[in-house]
């Protein structure tokens, strides 16, 4: 039999007691005092989640890597404060950005950086309306040239456009008569993969500087050095796969090495980082290889149909098909000419938006016809 408990009668003296701790919150009292964390003590500070693509950028033109004519040609015109209108171009995770990046800082510091330099990614804002709003707004504003903080604060403003290539042939077209009206109070800084999406008037308003990918043993030195700072170890298979995978972009490769790092841990292996990528793993590549030596289209179609069935990306499957051809010392020039040319009308049609399956299916069918030396005409 249950008693009910027995009510209290409040009094005043009851009423302007403190009340008695709830279950809970003496069990957390006891917990907290248990746990470790006494008076005086700090609770451990989460993790920063920087991405360390920015917190490794570098800050000054100086430190770019693999850069050396462009980065001696700028730091010489550094000195004087007299930019030109610049173009950059060059395959991404080169430096492109992080030069422009790094130039605007020199020249203004972090206190007029705001309000000396304009950052657009043309690639977002690349139609004819925000030249003449936008940039022309910014570029028509004079500034001074007060010296502040050390800093040489040259009496004009920088404009960086990312992406340049993405801006519609309007917009550049419309964008020559902003850079000379505002030439002596705004320079231009064009960044851009393709040079030649770049118009011509445009090109030749600017001094030119190609930035080249960056070679396995400078991305190398550099992912040890972050590993060194982040406390991650990597071996040399490892970090031989992130240089292949990544493929010259020194932004892709600390991207992925991030990830990874997320996911598996202080100690990165090469399957860890092949998984964090998306690249397809080679024995898959291979066995597509093997089943079109064998000469039996049944046999390839069971891989290619296996290969499609795990849902492995078709056109990063032809990339690294293509290295394995170009690189095999048992196939004949003149058979990896055809393997490669209908690599490059599969690659086409599936920007195009073709059939994976299909693209695969008749990749792997022209390598068979290739491997065999059947001529193109027959129905095989």
């Amino acid at each position: 039999m249950l008693l009910k408990p027995r009510p209290q009668k409040h009094s005043a003296r009851n009423r302007d007691s403190r009340p008695p701790l709830a279950p809970a919150c003496a069990g957390l009292t006891i917990s907290l005092r248990r746990g470790g964390i006494r008076g005086g003590e700090m609770a451990p500070l989460v993790p920063s989640s920087q991405p360390w693509v920015e917190k490794y950028r570098p800050r000054q033109v100086k430190d770019v890597a693999h850069q050396e004519e462009v980065v001696r040609v700028l730091t010489n015109t550094l000195e004087t404060a007299d930019l030109p209108h610049m173009l950059f171009y060059g395959p991404p995770g080169t430096g492109k950005t992080t030069t422009a990046l790094a130039i605007a800082y020199q020249l203004y510091g972090p206190e007029l950086y705001k309000s000396r330099v304009l950052e657009l990614n043309a690639s977002d804002e690349r139609g004819i309306n925000v030249v003449r709003t936008k940039i022309k707004d910014f570029a028509a504003v004079a500034v001074g040239s007060a010296r502040k903080g050390g800093y040489p604060c040259p009496p004009y403003k920088i404009i960086i456009l990312d992406e340049a290539d993405s801006m519609t042939e309007d917009a550049q077209n419309a964008l020559r008569r902003t850079m000379e009206t505002y030439s002596k109070v705004t320079r231009f800084f064009f960044i851009c993969n393709y040079i030649s999406r770049i118009i011509e008037p445009l090109a030749s308003r600017c001094a030119k500087f190609r930035f080249k990918p960056l070679s396995e043993d400078v991305m190398s030195n550099r992912i040890l050095h972050i590993c060194n700072e982040e406390g991650l170890t990597l071996d040399a298979q490892a970090l031989s796969t992130l240089s292949a995978i990544s493929q010259g972009d020194l932004r892709r490769a600390i991207t992925y090495l991030q990830s990874a790092a997320r996911l598996f841990g202080s100690s990165i292996s090469s399957s860890d980082l092949i998984s964090v990528s998306g690249a397809i793993p080679e024995d898959i590549v291979k066995s597509l290889l093997v089943a079109c030596k064998s000469g039996e289209f049944d046999v390839a179609n069971k891989e290619v149909s296996n290969i499609i069935a795990d849902g492995y990306p078709v056109s990063q499957l032809l990339s690294q098909f293509l290295d394995v051809i170009v690189n095999a010392d048992d196939i004949p020039d003149e058979h990896k000419a055809r393997i490669c040319r209908k690599l490059g009308e599969a690659d086409k049609c599936l920007v195009d938006g073709a059939d994976e399956y299909l693209q695969l299916l008749d990749m792997a069918s022209e390598t068979i016809r290739a491997l065999f030396n059947i001529p193109q005409g027959l129905v095989f």
